[in-house]
């Protein structure tokens, strides 16, 4: 089932090998020798075959990143890997090996056509990545499960399987069981699957079939759900609010207070929480709903600002372009004058205007690069501070929520300190009706202990709220700096060197097509 060992020692691929490779396959005669000479970038080639080589492992590819098809059948190799750089694979022959486990295809997004045949695999896995799946041949291997071939459901353009020669082909019902478990197929062992066939596999499954496409669809449900919840939960995070809509600020107060619960006990705190839990959490509703509302309003100043960028850009562009256009009929017109006349002096002078007029180009386009420099640079001002002052709003608004929060806390310590002086007064005097736990009579041996448990208590709930708000407004600051970051170097610096050197870069193009007509009617 496997190739062995060569006499001769496993080849390693390496440049030698690569370079002999694509010379082998690469263009023939003229211009084989032209590329032969020039050198082929391994980034342009598109096939490669590495067959019959006795390769044991897969490596030094990463350079072949415009490859769609490789083919390295009948090798020794016992490895899937070094294929990461091939993203944009489409075709990849590895039969005739001694692979044993199917991995390292995760970035091999676009592969439509996968050969495992004639090696050691004994299960199909490891393949999710592989969505555009057509054609799958794993025939001759060691797959022995036929409830593994389930696996291959996900892959919904699968038209096309080659299983024969695996243990699991002695079974009596693979046939059935694959067409019925793989509605999707077209070729099973290369042999067009008829109707008769299909309807009799379907009728044999039909119960099986009707479970799991229950139990499928169940999950499916969930994991949309599941996205739902994250694609709603990175909603809140990007409004920096998550988990505001709802008590979850307030019971991580409680979370790490060990001296809290004990407390909780006292006669009549039960009441005190209650309404302190109610008014907190609708603050922390506020400021979760204020959040999402602020950042839509950020949202759309962005994109009312790049949509003005773009447009600014583009008028530009195309006022540009009418001055090539211009220039370019000019330079025809005098170019077919110039190929025409035999006047040496004529042809001189229109050339020296033409060089002319090729400098009133450039000042031409870089006095529009220039203004538009100078009307970038008044929107970016204004747009940062349109930007910074909404979230110094933001930052404010919210100061002032979670301050309310602040307050309550605050609150609810005086009133929880009441109670445990009471409580402690009642004790001393042994008037206590209510019956507490040993740890919490242990808080009311004095009152400094006590005093001191009420006020560890609150100096941690107060660590979480300011805890929070220095997360809200760090990360809104955090943001607005970043932004302004990328656009003042996007929109600024790289484009403004961009667009410089493109336009140095048609200049010379022009002043050399000037010297080579010079050349040439010299």
């Amino acid at each position: 089932m496997s190739r062995l060992y060569d006499t001769v020692e496993p080849a390693v691929i390496d440049e030698e090998m690569l370079q002999k490779a694509v010379e082998e396959q690469g263009p023939k005669d003229e211009a084989g020798r032209i590329a032969k000479q020039e050198g082929i970038d391994f980034a342009d080639v598109l096939a490669l075959r590495l067959d019959f080589k006795n390769i044991l492992k897969i490596d030094n590819l990463w350079r072949f990143t415009s490859l769609t098809k490789l083919q390295m059948d009948n090798n020794i190799i016992e490895k899937i890997e070094g294929m990461d750089a091939l993203v944009n694979l489409v075709w990849l022959d590895l039969s005739f090996n001694n692979i044993e486990v199917i991995e390292g295809l995760d970035k091999l997004t676009k592969i439509r056509d996968l050969t495992l045949y004639n090696n050691k695999i004994s299960s199909i896995e490891n393949m999710d990545a592989l969505v555009d799946l057509h054609v799958l041949s794993v025939g001759n291997n060691e797959l022995d499960q036929l409830e593994n071939l389930i696996y291959l459901r996900r892959f919904k353009q699968l038209k096309t399987l080659n299983l024969n020669g695996n243990p699991f082909c002695d079974d009596p019902n693979f046939k059935h069981y694959v067409i019925a478990y793989l509605p999707s197929l077209q070729f099973l062992d290369y042999r067009l699957i008829d109707e008769n066939t299909r309807a009799a596999a379907n009728e044999q499954y039909t119960y099986p079939i009707q479970q799991l496409e229950h139990n499928e669809e169940q999950a499916r449900k969930r994991i949309e759900d599941q996205e739902a919840k994250e694609t709603e939960f990175n909603l809140h995070k990007g409004a920096y609010v998550e988990n505001l809509n709802g008590s979850a600020l307030f019971d991580s107060m409680f979370a790490d207070d060990t001296e809290g619960p004990k407390l909780a006990l006292l006669p009549g705190v039960d009441e005190l929480l209650t309404g302190y839990k109610e008014k907190y959490t609708a603050i922390c509703q506020q400021i979760f709903e204020y959040g999402l509302k602020e950042h839509q309003r950020r949202g759309d100043e962005v994109s009312g600002f790049q949509t003005a960028v773009d447009e600014a850009k583009e008028d530009n562009r195309n006022m540009g372009m009418r001055k090539i256009n211009d220039f370019n009929e000019y330079r025809r017109k005098l170019f077919t004058e110039l190929a025409q006349s035999s006047d040496q002096a004529h042809i001189d002078t229109s050339l020296e205007q033409h060089n002319k007029e090729i400098d009133k180009l450039w000042d031409g386009l870089m006095a529009l690069e220039m203004q538009l420099v100078d009307q970038l640079e008044d929107t970016i001002k204004e747009f940062e501070r349109n930007m910074a002052d909404m979230v110094s709003t933001f930052v404010e608004n919210v100061q002032a929520l979670i301050s309310q929060c602040r307050d309550l806390e605050n609150t609810h310590n005086e009133k929880l300190l009441e109670v445990a002086i009471v409580t402690l007064e009642k004790m001393v005097k042994n008037e206590l009706d209510d019956e507490l736990p040993d740890d919490v009579r242990m808080l009311f041996v004095d009152k400094d202990t006590i005093t001191n448990a009420v006020g560890a208590s609150h100096d941690l709930h107060l660590l979480k709220i300011d805890n929070k708000e220095d997360d809200i407004i760090t990360r809104a600051n955090n943001w607005l700096a970043a932004l302004m970051e990328r656009v003042h170097n996007e929109e600024e610096v790289k484009r403004n060197r961009h667009r410089v050197s493109e336009i140095n870069n048609f200049i010379d193009h022009l002043r050399e097509e000037v010297e080579t007509f010079e050349i040439q009617a010299a």
